[in-house]
């Protein structure tokens, strides 16, 4: 999970690098807030912080089989 975690958030970086705006991909309720993508049958919750370049993951869940 943390590996497919940190592939995914890779990507992110990626893609903020090239100036995609990554504070609008996954699901949240506005663009720019908390954002929640899945991964690995689970998903986590990250906050894209553009001025500061740092996409920061805050939490990480596990597929509900595996809790």
């Amino acid at each position: 999970m943390v590996a497919e975690v940190e592939r995914l958030t890779a990507q992110l970086v990626d893609l903020a690098e090239m100036g995609v705006d990554v504070g609008e991909l996954g699901e949240g309720p506005r663009p720019g807030g908390l954002r929640r993508m899945d991964a690995a049958g689970g998903w986590f919750y990250f906050l894209a912080a553009p001025r500061a370049r740092l996409i920061v993951v805050v939490r990480i869940v596990p597929p509900f089989d595996s809790l």
